[in-house]
């Protein structure tokens, strides 16, 4: 399983921050049409969640690049936690309620990186791809966590078990 450091979680929470207030339209808007600006997160959503399954016990290619983006994000957020505010990282806590995928879910995952990789290139080089892939990256970071962000994982990790379960289970 992979693990998270104090510094992982905190580039994590950066990533989730900078999107929230890149995404934030103000109170009148968001009050007067909540469906159309909340829509526009939808996408940073789905990749988040993307991103938090390729933590759950995935192994293969996909596991590797997450267990790396992961491992890098740890380093990178420990060494910004010591050099920038003089804290010192270090593994956190995982999520107690761990759930693994199985193995038709593990299947599901490998479709929906085939789903992701198809967004990001429809996306292209814009700001589209860039809400993808910072919602990526912040679901490894935060998937495994035992915060609020660790804890949803344990529902996406049943529901995919779930839909794999069903897709697989009829062949």
């Amino acid at each position: 399983m992979n693990y998270v450091t104090a510094g992982g979680v905190t580039i994590g929470l950066i990533l989730l921050g900078y999107q929230v207030v890149s995404w934030w339209p103000g109170r009148k808007p968001l009050t007067r049409d909540p469906i159309k600006h909340l829509s526009k997160l939808l996408p940073f959503l789905l990749s988040w969640a993307y991103g938090c399954l390729t933590t759950l016990g995935v192994g293969g290619a996909v596991g590797w690049i997450s267990g790396t983006v992961l491992g890098l994000s740890n380093w990178l957020g420990d060494v910004a936690l010591f050099w920038g505010v003089g804290e010192r990282g270090g593994q956190m806590a995982a999520a107690k309620t761990f759930v693994p995928l199985s193995g038709p879910g593990t299947c599901l995952v490998l479709i929906l990186t085939a789903c992701f990789i198809a967004a990001v290139k429809k996306a292209g080089e814009g700001d589209q791809a860039s809400v993808l892939k910072r919602g990526a990256w912040c679901g490894i970071t935060l998937g495994t966590s035992a915060n609020v962000a660790g804890f949803a994982a344990m529902p996406l990790a049943l529901a995919v078990n779930w839909l794999g379960d069903r897709a697989y289970g009829a062949l």
